[in-house]
């Protein structure tokens, strides 16, 4: 069994972030960026390459959502909500202008990928129990 360790979470943030980020960003440098200037007529590459992007999203979220659970998403996305709010009532930043709220939200999202990927062995870790997957579904 993979024990749980800073780095794994590291590696899976950075997965989770590459994902999302190469999804969309707002910079203009994202898969639908690519494929949005020359929608309906793709290439075959941004073909491939969005087929690719797809099955990573069907991974990610089955692992998330197996993981946590709709209520487990559900908290997952209220605390990072009320965090946003807590801070941008700080003053660390402001929602003001739309691509600050895109980065957070993409930032949350990659948070919530990240917390179900990682959620088992921490899990395991925290209650000292084996995680047992179902063999038979």
């Amino acid at each position: 069994m993979q024990r749980f360790s800073i780095g794994g979470l590291i590696a899976r943030f950075v997965a989770s972030l590459a994902l999302v980020l190469s999804t969309y960003n707002p910079t203009g440098t994202s898969y639908v960026h690519w494929v949005a200037g020359v929608f309906p007529h793709i290439q075959p590459v941004q073909a491939v390459v969005g087929l690719a992007l797809l099955g990573f999203w069907i991974f990610f979220a089955h692992a998330t959502w197996r993981s946590l659970g709709t209520l487990g998403v559900v908290m997952g996305l209220a605390f990072a909500a009320a965090a946003v709010w807590l801070f941008t009532s700080w003053g660390w930043f402001s929602l003001s202008k739309g691509s600050a709220l895109t980065w957070v939200v993409l930032l949350v999202l990659a948070c919530i990928l990240t917390l179900g990927l990682c959620w088992a062995l921490i899990q395991a870790r925290v209650s000292g129990q084996a995680v047992v997957d179902e063999g038979n579904r």
